[in-house]
């Protein structure tokens, strides 16, 4: 089932159950995937749709963030539910062994030599990550493996 229909289909089951937040995360999601789609002025495959997922997720991180900061548990408490209902359409996230790998295999096929290459190497990790990462923290480790070479 593709994942636009599985949305579709778990809005339509949130509606029947009277889920109120998971109604509005879900129609949030199907309006930022709308909105994509008519930006790129067409349709959004799988990977374009969890792209959308993915910006959404890094938004519920920086306002919980924002919200702990402010001293507003009950609405960070509410976008931390809202942020474990969007990671359920992501696909299996990797743990921070295989990342280090994987940026261990790309530092070698880049040929970096130290920090100042974090640039080639970046450009070849993260479209082998999309989706499956944290940005921040496949960044992290990339500099930390390049500051010891």
């Amino acid at each position: 089932m593709a994942l636009l229909d599985k949305l579709n289909e778990d809005l339509k089951s949130a509606m029947r159950g009277r889920e109120q937040l998971r109604m509005t995360v879900l129609r949030m999601v199907l309006s930022a995937v709308n909105y994509a789609e008519i930006a790129q002025q067409k349709k959004l495959d799988d990977a374009g749709i969890i792209t959308v997922i993915s910006r959404e997720i890094k938004q519920r991180r920086e306002s919980i963030e924002a919200y702990e900061k402010g001293n507003r548990q009950d609405l960070a408490d509410k976008e931390k539910t809202e942020l474990s209902m969007l990671q359920a359409y992501m696909p299996a996230q990797m743990g921070r062994d295989e990342i280090t790998a994987l940026v261990q295999k790309v530092i070698g096929e880049a040929g970096a030599k130290g920090p100042g290459d974090k640039g080639k190497v970046m450009q070849k990790l993260m479209p082998q990550v999309k989706g499956k990462a944290d940005g921040g923290e496949v960044n992290n480790i990339v500099t930390e493996l390049l500051s010891k070479l």
